[in-house]
C-alpha cells in the first residue's frame, strides 16, 4: 500500500497490539471478535507492514477493546 503517512500506520498497529494484549486477547481471539482473519490482524499489527482499516473496522476494534477509537489514532 502506498501512503504519505507510513509511520502513522505503524503506530496504529503498535497501539492496536498494545491494547489487544492489555485486554488479554490473542490475535486469533481478537480476529474472531472483530470478524476478521488472523492474517488481517497480523498485517495491521506488524511493524513492517502498512495495512489500512475501514472506519467500520476501527469502530469494531475499539468497541471490542472497550476504548475510544481515538486511542488508536492519537499521537503520543
Amino acid at each position: 500500500m502506498k501512503t504519505e503517512f507510513p509511520q502513522k500506520y505503524i503506530t496504529f498497529g503498535l497501539k492496536l497490539a498494545y491494547y489487544r494484549r492489555k485486554a488479554g486477547f490473542t490475535q486469533e481471539y481478537f480476529a474472531e471478535l472483530i470478524g476478521k482473519s488472523v492474517s488481517f490482524v497480523g498485517q495491521v499489527e506488524g511493524p513492517g507492514t502498512i495495512r489500512g482499516v475501514s472506519l467500520e473496522t476501527l469502530f469494531k476494534m475499539a468497541q471490542v477493546l472497550k476504548i475510544s477509537p481515538a486511542k488508536l489514532l492519537e499521537e503520543d
